[in-house]
């Protein structure tokens, strides 16, 4: 899958505060993922999904349980103007509606929605199509960042009727008891938790209706500046990787996106990469699919991706995966 999906800095930020405080430096967490402290120190910065699954992998690899002890710390006030809107609302429900509305400013990987059945509702996180080795992972902090969230809305715990997660129970399962305290199921149909449906109708303690009219309409218009630069994005990889045997060259994509170089080379800097970082990925991608299929010899992978010697294919999967191609076949 290529990640064209953006989001913000969020959870990275809350990942490397909680290795700083065991000694982890932060270059350690955000090895390989082409983040550095100037993009940490900028409000506005967006990163691509691949970048942000990249710090996380770094996290499991030290800490496996690390999706619930992050989650935990994604209060609604981490969601800038979104958090504000939520806080706002007239009722539980409008906010969690209003939070349904606009998941590109939650960050979320998953389809998120209310179920009701009978009088509950299932607060539902389904949909997830990104790195398999991080299910687990990711729907820890999903599910685990929604109940915070659910709480700081209410100005207490929201007692839950049940939770339900897909993957098995890890042997770190008395951590879910602390984070969602209800009976849990392990290996279910869907990733969710319940609570009752008349918590829907419940008014919010920090409701104002003339400031969540101002921060809703902001979240509006943010929500539309932030998808049409995923889907600007999403058209610069459909194009090379189109081009991969002859790549354009900056120039040459900046053309066919009618746009200078200059222009288009701020407009990555701004998305958190560059473009030989997009073709390296987009190469890497095409790489594993046709190593996946025996009948291509690797110097013919070598030419399909627009490499002119198979040695400098050989060099760049090697920095790619930390293997070589042939030994990635097995």
């Amino acid at each position: 899958m290529l990640h064209s999906h953006l989001t913000t800095l969020n959870a990275v930020s809350l990942v490397l505060s909680t290795f700083e405080v065991q000694g982890w430096p932060a270059a350690t967490l955000l090895a390989g993922s082409g983040i550095c402290a100037a993009d940490l120190s900028r409000a506005d910065t967006r990163i691509a999904t691949h970048q942000e699954m990249q710090v996380c992998a770094n996290a499991v690899a030290l800490q496996r349980d690390i999706g619930l002890s992050v989650g935990r710390r994604m209060h609604v006030s981490s969601y800038g103007m979104l958090g504000y809107a939520l806080l706002t609302s007239a009722t539980f429900g409008d906010a969690l509606r209003l939070a349904l509305r606009y998941p590109a400013l939650l960050g979320t990987l998953f389809e998120l929605s209310l179920k009701e059945d009978g009088e509950q509702v299932w607060f539902t996180a389904g949909d997830y199509r990104e790195n398999p080795a991080l299910t687990a992972f990711n729907v820890e902090l999903c599910l685990a960042s929604l109940k915070v969230i659910c709480d700081d809305l209410l100005g207490h715990p929201l007692p839950l009727l049940g939770a339900r997660f897909e993957h098995d129970a890890p042997d770190y399962r008395a951590r879910y008891a602390e984070c969602f305290d209800c009976p849990l199921q392990f290996q279910a149909t869907t990733n969710a938790f319940a609570f009752d449906k008349h918590w829907l109708e419940q008014p919010l303690p920090l409701a104002d209706a003339v400031t969540h009219h101002a921060m809703a309409e902001r979240c509006r218009k943010q929500n539309t500046e932030f998808t049409g630069r995923e889907a600007w994005l999403g058209r610069i990889r459909q194009l090379l990787a189109g081009q991969l045997h002859a790549a354009p060259g900056l120039d040459g994509l900046a053309v066919q996106m009618n746009c200078s170089a200059r222009t288009l080379r701020r407009h990555l800097h701004e998305l958190g990469c560059s473009y030989q970082e997009l073709l390296d990925e987009l190469r890497f991608e095409r790489a594993k699919q046709l190593l996946a299929e025996d009948h291509w010899p690797i110097h013919r992978i070598a030419e399909t991706l627009g490499f002119s010697e198979t040695a400098s294919f050989r060099h760049a999967f090697v920095r790619w995966s930390g293997v070589a191609p042939s030994r990635y076949r097995g």
